[in-house]
């Protein structure tokens, strides 16, 4: 399908000739010279959502002239213009997780729209949609050479309803393609393959034109791509489905940050080190809702596996995306990976046509800056849970102490006399914390720091082959000098795309990764997402009956509360190299800046200094095998996928065939008995508090995700259908059924509701006053024709983009909540999903009002012309009869947010106005 742009094409309408071939192109040097404003100072990231208004400037429509000069005011006003904006990516990047319930979501608004009197087959994603299936495997097996097919062979047994359901799609919608299992992380993919960083089409006319790359994608870690000069970011699967649908993203043009980065790395630090020390300075610099660019001299020195490792942490650092312009390096990465040599003289002809290349020159204007001498960075981790939680290595050890003993209420502040030195702060051996448990069976005991999960995964580190190879050479190091992993340590090895397990294999290092239990496992997220599997039944038994605050070390972007395995309490985030190394030390209280890492067979000690790698031996291995012939051989055959794939066997159909019976795809009920009009926004009246949460509350804490038990609501739901408890897979296979879900949200086993004192998990005061399950709770009020509400802090629904945080809200009868700040993706996932996000104002808290979630909330302002960020009145009912009235702000933001909302969500807006067409 075409795309259409805008009509009004004269004035910034040019072409540009490469290789002979003549390709047109929206001008920004045209619109300056047409009168429209100087925009020769903004920033390049700024540069490509302005194209975006050139090319889809209509007249007023939903683009215009006055869209196109607010850029230039945005120079002029120190680089701040919120004003609200029309975008339209060129594209939509999903993984199964997401994009199960996106593509039920689709095949739902086709009976919808058929039962509205529409034509199903309006129901089409207009722009690209790539789906990578890459979170369902799971790691069950490890440390062996059968690990891989074993686990590929359980992730085809879980999860064939799924994958036949995503094959169908595939045949039904047309635009949409699917990646299928064992290919690659889809960020990584992404990066490797599908991103062109200047895209083409044919436009209404049938005239190839050029136009910068740009996406949105249903996972957070979209902005991985950022690395290679591809705006994008992560979208709530609502928002996804509507781009796909010819949506417009409504946006206010951002406030761009840049990040100028200096010197160079020195030796034996890592591209993770440099992210965990960005993601801590620009957490504290506060970036929520903003684009950052990086810039300065130091990116001379900054390989593309690297950039992209900082763009994939962004959200970690809250920023909507972490942006590197076009540059050599760009050029040099895209070759190397295969890339047409057309398309790379296409970029960079592109990029210096439209003031889109990074030279020595390099100056925008910048809404605020910050700057770091890499040769600053050291090595370092972030834990126990939080991205940010960043720690030299140096001190490692005594944080992790203080950690242990927080979680065990001990008071640290003690006599001097008590006191030892250690790496640069102290500790109270005196007050020793730390507990220690047998385990059954085994020749070891475990204790507080042992580490049971040292994984190398994640998009976030895998695509880069400077850590890989790293890991692989500390790996032979370790190997020569008869060191191993403990063997309390659960190990695993899941690269980010083929091509890593291509270049570890010819470089000879993969046997050496064998041999420390690092066995290729499967190619996807596994235990950045929770797929971490079992741990033994004897140590996840010790751990529990100890209560053993055990310790995962993993080279991924997360590791929020409850979120890698229930059996572990702290989660660090690290390079591959230390996490080899932490799965030889095998303890966290172990200094490994000074302590021995082990023992040599000579009886010798051996420190982490005498096996960590020289860049030097890095770099010429890198050279040696990461190749382009390795992308271009691996990426020949992208979308045919393996025998199992190719032998999945589906029906074609305009519409789904939903099966009844199955538990993982499920019809929801978001578009029954839907009428042609929409509705219109009401107070809430009367509404109960479901949950009273504290700051920090990530979509984790809120979206269904990991395993979960028998006993749970979901866990129960299944029983009663006959899916035995080994076959329960994880919530994030689920996501194709409602049912499943709504019963996981806010049941994560971290949660804590602070109207209950000191209970973990999804837990709230029933209608009876007596305590129960969230979702039992919800049910009885939904029952009594009771409205709900939920009550948060500060950067409530940070994290990872999952829709089902807002999804699930929305089905257990919530219609409000009230936060001090919204993580910026949630927020928009709230509204999509019909439920208003308000924010206190004036100081207030949940704090300072003394709720305790026996409340009755009433929220008035909302019926009849409310606008957007509005300040509406808050009656508060207390259980002693007295109220009190204070003012909150109503985050939805823009005037189509208030038309979302008034039609109960994005997706029936959308459906409403095709059955129409």
């Amino acid at each position: 399908m075409p795309i259409v742009t805008g009509q009004d094409t004269a004035k910034t309408r040019k072409t540009l000739s490469v290789d002979g071939q003549t390709i047109a192109y929206y001008s920004i040097p045209a619109a300056e010279a047409a009168g429209l404003g100087d925009f020769s100072k903004l920033p390049a990231a700024l540069k490509v959502v302005l194209e975006n208004m050139l090319r889809f400037e209509d007249g007023g429509r939903t683009v215009s002239v006055d869209d196109i000069k607010a850029f230039s005011d945005w120079g002029r006003m120190g680089g701040k213009n919120p004003r609200e904006i029309a975008y339209r990516p060129a594209r939509v990047l999903m993984q199964d997780f997401t994009g199960v319930p996106a593509v039920v979501d689709l095949a739902a608004m086709r009976d919808g729209i058929k039962a509205l009197g529409g034509d199903a087959q309006k129901i089409n994603p207009l722009n690209p949609v790539d789906l990578v299936i890459d979170h369902s495997v799971m790691v069950d097996e490890f440390g062996t050479p059968r690990a891989f097919q074993m686990n590929v062979d359980l992730e085809y047994e879980r999860n064939m309803e799924r994958y036949v359901f995503l094959k169908w799609g595939q045949n039904a919608f047309q635009n949409f393609r699917v990646v299928p299992p064992g290919t690659g992380i889809c960020h990584q993919v992404n990066l490797e393959y599908l991103a062109q960083t200047v895209w083409t089409d044919t436009d209404q006319d049938g005239l190839t034109i050029a136009y910068p790359d740009t996406l949105v994608g249903t996972d957070s870690h979209t902005t991985m791509v950022n690395g290679l000069a591809v705006l994008g970011w992560g979208v709530g699967g609502i928002e996804a489905e509507a781009a796909m649908l010819g949506q417009p993203v409504s946006m206010l043009i951002p406030e761009v940050v840049g990040f100028r980065l200096t010197g160079r790395m020195m030796e034996g630090a890592t591209a993770t080190d440099l992210v965990l020390k960005v993601v801590e300075m620009l957490r504290k610099k506060g970036v929520v809702g903003k684009f950052v660019e990086f810039y300065g001299d130091g990116l001379d020195h900054l390989p593309l596996a690297d950039r992209a490792t900082i763009g994939n942490m962004a959200p970690e650092y809250g920023a909507t995306c972490g942006f590197f312009p076009i540059d050599a390096e760009t050029l040099r990465y895209l070759r190397n990976t295969g890339r047409d040599e057309a398309r790379i003289a296409l970029v960079e002809a592109y990029a210096k046509e439209n003031g889109m290349w990074r030279g020595p020159d390099y100056a925008p204007i910048y809404t605020d800056t910050l700057h770091l001498d890499m040769a600053e960075i050291v090595p370092a981790i972030s834990g126990p849970k939080r991205p940010q939680d960043y720690t030299p290595l140096n001190l490692a050890a005594r944080s992790f102490y203080h950690t242990v003993a927080d979680y065990r209420g001990i008071d640290m502040t003690v006599a001097a006399s008590g006191m030892v030195a250690e790496g640069g702060g102290v500790i109270a051996p005196a007050q020793d914390a730390r507990k220690t448990a047998a385990v059954a069976g085994r020749d070891f005991t475990l204790r507080d720091g042992s580490v049971v999960i040292a994984a190398i995964t994640s998009c976030t580190n895998t695509s880069n082959p400077y850590v890989m190879i790293g890991a692989g050479l500390l790996a032979r190091k370790a190997r020569a000098l008869g060191l191993s992993r403990q063997p309390w340590v659960k190990t695993s090895l899941a690269p980010g795309s083929q091509v890593v397990g291509e270049y570890l294999r010819a470089s000879g290092l993969q046997e050496d990764l064998d041999a420390l239990g690092f066995n290729l496992v499967g190619y996807g997220c596994t235990t950045c997402i929770g797929n971490s599997g079992p741990l033994e039944p004897e140590i996840s038994k010790a751990i529990a009956e100890n209560d053993l605050v055990a310790v995962s070390v993993l080279s991924g972007n997360r590791n929020f509360e409850g979120r890698i395995s229930p059996d572990v309490r702290a989660n660090y985030l690290a390079s591959p190299p230390l996490v080899v190394a932490y799965a030889i030390a095998g303890d966290m209280n172990l200094n490994l800046t000074r302590d021995p890492i082990g023992t040599a067979k000579d009886g010798s000690p051996v420190y982490l200094k005498d096996i960590w790698p020289s860049n030097n031996d890095i770099a010429e291995i890198v050279h040696e095998v990461v190749t382009r012939e390795a992308f271009r051989k691996k990426y020949a055959d992208v979308f045919k996928g393996d025998a199992r794939w190719q032998g999945v066997q589906v029906t074609e159909s305009e519409t789904y065939d939903w099966p009844p019976s199955s538990t993982y795809i499920q019809n929801p009920p978001y578009f029954r008995g839907m009428s042609k009009e929409k509705g219109a926004i009401r107070d809430i009246e009367g509404a109960r508090i479901l949950a009273l949460l504290g700051d920090m509350i990530t979509t984790d804490h809120i979206s269904p995700a990991g395993s979960f038990k028998p006993t749970t609501p979901a866990g129960r739901y299944l029983t009663e259908r006959g899916v035995e408890p080994r076959d329960f897979n994880s919530y994030g296979s689920r996501r194709g059924n409602h049912e499943v879900m709504m019963r996981g949200t806010f049941a994560n086993i971290r949660i804590r509701n602070e109207m209950l004192d000191g209970v973990e998990g999804g837990y709230t005061l029933g209608p009876d006053g007596t305590q129960t399950s969230i979702f039992d709770a919800a049910m009885a009020y939904q029952a009594a024709g009771v409205p709900l509400v939920v009550i948060g802090g500060v950067e409530y629904g940070a994290g990872s983009s999952r829709d089902w945080a807002a999804k699930g809200t929305s089905l257990l009868g919530v219609k409000a909540v009230i936060a001090e700040s919204f993580e910026r993706i949630h927020r928009s996932n709230l509204v999509g999903m019909g439920v208003i996000p308000f924010e206190f104002v004036e100081g207030e808290t949940r704090k300072t009002l003394g709720l305790k979630g026996d409340e009755v909330i009433s929220i008035q302002g909302l019926a009849g012309g409310l606008k957007p960020l509005a300040l509406v009145p808050c009656t508060i009912g207390y259980a002693d009869g007295t109220e009190k009235t204070i003012n909150i702000r109503c985050r939805i933001d823009t005037e189509v947010e208030i038309d979302y909302v008034e039609n109960g969500g994005v997706l029936h807006y959308v459906l409403r106005n095709l059955a129409r067409d």
